[in-house]
């Protein structure tokens, strides 16, 4: 396997790791969308949440707090975005699963998930709601 993000967390590639444990590496991007854009990245490979184990959503979303936790302290952002671009039309560039975590300060002008996309398809929502509860 060739992942950009497994060599990251074997140490053969580059990266400003900041935070670390035994279920997460956490770095910087370096094609920053915010200053300090940082990506979360299970070390155990995987593409999407879909294929986390039950035994490993508690260590994995306490990493993604402890990252987060840093970049509050050291940064001092207003806020947060925080997201996920799960499978490729959702414009997931590697194949790993990671989480964005996006410092936000006062008129950085970004917007907010909402912005990202504006298509809510020809259904009602109760529609959709039946869809969903009926399988």
């Amino acid at each position: 396997m060739n992942c950009l993000f497994c060599s990251i967390i074997n140490k053969e590639k580059p990266a400003y790791i900041f935070y670390e444990d035994d279920a997460v590496v956490a770095f910087l991007d370096v094609f920053p969308h915010a200053l300090g854009h940082t990506l979360v990245v299970p070390k155990r490979h995987m593409e999407t949440m879909l294929e986390l184990r039950d035994d490993e959503l508690a260590s994995f979303w306490k990493g993604v707090r402890s990252a987060l936790e840093v970049l509050h302290r050291s940064l001092k952002p207003d806020g947060f975005t925080i997201g996920i671009n799960h499978g490729k039309v959702s414009g997931q560039a590697v194949e790993h699963l990671h989480i964005h975590l996006m410092p936000r300060f006062l008129g950085d002008g970004g917007g907010s998930l909402h912005s990202v996309i504006k298509n809510p398809g020809t259904k009602s929502v109760e529609e959709v709601y039946k869809k969903i509860i009926n399988k």
